[in-house]
């Protein structure tokens, strides 16, 4: 570990993360004039080497930089796999793997309870067996969250926590990262599949995260049951992040990935190669 690695990991602690993470977001969302976000977005297009070519007609300018970074993306631009599972996110693939009759997951080497990451125990129990993956979206990545299978949307629960970043640095400094960041969990009732989990995690700068399925500008703390339950089908859109970080997918003993680590896109296959 370089000395600048840790000094970074300490300075991390230091900072008010809620509190810089909120303001920037209100920042974000701030109206532009013109010009401003001509020279905003240009400039982060190609500082993260933002790839452009399947968003949605493209206005003159953004209206705001949220409006940017939760930029849709043309019909037909993702083509959602045949598999009963896929991703719901564009970004990398970092681990997939089993959830152990312990009800625990293994990331990076550290493990992570999984009634305590989806916010309620029971639901943990019912997803021992099954499977987990962890997508991390990137800053040049696009940030709205998809579907992963066909099913019944039933429960939306937003869960408080800190911000740390969700980066090399957090995982390596921060012990229990994805069950210390504030964080929304979505709950399917997959057709054929039994509970199916998607986690949208909170991190450092991502002071938002909305869900379609809520009439809300964000997602409020506490439990949102849907009635009745919203059918959804594979690649539909559930939620958005407002600045990137982690999506990470749990779902019940009928199901296991094979998909290798790497970059992926939502609507791809997670069960096979």
């Amino acid at each position: 570990m370089s000395v600048a690695t840790y000094a970074a990991a300490q300075l991390l602690r230091l900072l008010p993360r809620s509190g810089l993470s909120h303001a920037v977001g209100k920042l974000c969302s701030r109206p532009l004039p013109p010009l401003v976000s001509r020279a905003v977005t240009s400039a982060y297009i190609r500082a993260y080497d933002v790839d452009m070519a399947d968003v949605a007609a493209l206005p003159r300018a953004y209206p705001s930089f949220d409006a940017f970074f939760t930029r849709a993306l043309r019909a037909g631009t993702r083509a959602i796999g045949s598999d009963l599972v896929v991703s719901p996110a564009d970004g990398r693939l970092v681990a997939t793997g089993a959830i152990d009759a312990h009800r625990r997951i293994l990331v990076k080497g550290r493990p992570y309870e999984i009634g305590e990451l989806v916010g309620d125990d029971d639901q943990g129990r019912d997803l021992a067996g099954g499977a987990f993956a962890v997508i991390y979206l990137s800053p040049r990545d696009y940030h709205r969250v998809h579907c992963p299978v066909d099913g019944r949307l039933t429960l939306v629960r937003g869960i408080s926590g800190d911000l740390f970043p969700v980066n090399s640095i957090g995982e390596r400094h921060v012990p229990n990262l994805f069950v210390k960041n504030q964080r929304v969990a979505l709950t399917i009732d997959g057709a054929g599949l039994g509970p199916v989990v998607v986690v949208m995690v909170g991190a450092m700068i991502v002071g938002r995260i909305t869900v379609s399925a809520v009439p809300s500008p964000e997602t409020p703390l506490g439990v949102y049951r849907l009635r009745p339950p919203r059918s959804v089908t594979r690649g539909d859109e559930i939620g958005a992040f407002h600045l990137g970080s982690t999506v990470v997918l749990l779902t019940g003993p009928r199901v296991a990935f094979s998909r290798p680590p790497g970059p992926v896109r939502y609507g791809e296959p997670l069960l096979s190669p």
